[in-house]
């Protein structure tokens, strides 16, 4: 909407809020290489509401989630709604560790999502997940927030990542073409 920088409502705690700030100027600092015109800053306003009932949502690890969306707002790229992910943000861009990775992943099993971004640092937080369902989970560990647009933004033509990542990410854009090929299999989240 008209206006400049960001509103923040819905059940949120001071970390969140936090976390939310820092995507927004991780994005604004970067906004050229993110593909998004510096310009839309100076005339519009981003609204972030996070309803959630009675429950206040606080904890570091919803940063990489809600730069994606931001991001996929501003750039009007698509977020592949087959992914789930956790990991908090720098002001760098790196993506920091978070806790319940075990939970977290669980959770977005019985939501049918196999696909989960974490951090590079919580790779060892894997070992208290039972082997059954590390076979039916694809964790996809990541350093940087652009490897998490690359993964998670369907035709996204951002940066390049590290070459240790590209064919992870091949494999990936290859699984989210032929869901988009086959309909709508795709949704926008902001």
């Amino acid at each position: 909407m008209k206006g400049k920088g960001i509103t923040l409502t819905g059940k949120l705690g001071e970390v969140m809020k936090e976390s939310a700030q820092a995507a927004m100027g991780y994005i604004r600092a970067n906004a050229p290489s993110l593909g998004i015109d510096e310009e839309i800053f100076n005339n519009y306003e981003i609204h972030v509401h996070l309803p959630a009932a009675a429950i206040p949502k606080d904890g570091p690890s919803a940063g990489i989630t809600l730069a994606t969306a931001i991001v996929s707002l501003l750039t009007k790229t698509h977020i592949s709604k087959d992914i789930a992910m956790t990991g908090e943000i720098s002001l760098t861009g790196r993506v920091l560790p978070v806790g319940g990775i075990k939970e977290k992943a669980l959770a977005a099993m019985r939501m049918g999502i196999t696909d989960i971004i974490i951090p590079w640092g919580n790779i060892k937080d894997l070992a208290e997940i039972p082997e059954e369902f590390k076979k039916k989970i694809n964790f996809i560990p990541v350093k940087n927030i652009h490897e998490v647009l690359e993964i998670a933004l369907l035709d996204w033509e951002g940066s390049a990542v590290s070459g240790e990542r590209v064919n992870h990410i091949d494999q990936l854009k290859k699984r989210k073409k032929k869901k988009k090929d086959s309909g709508p299999g795709y949704s926008s989240v902001a």
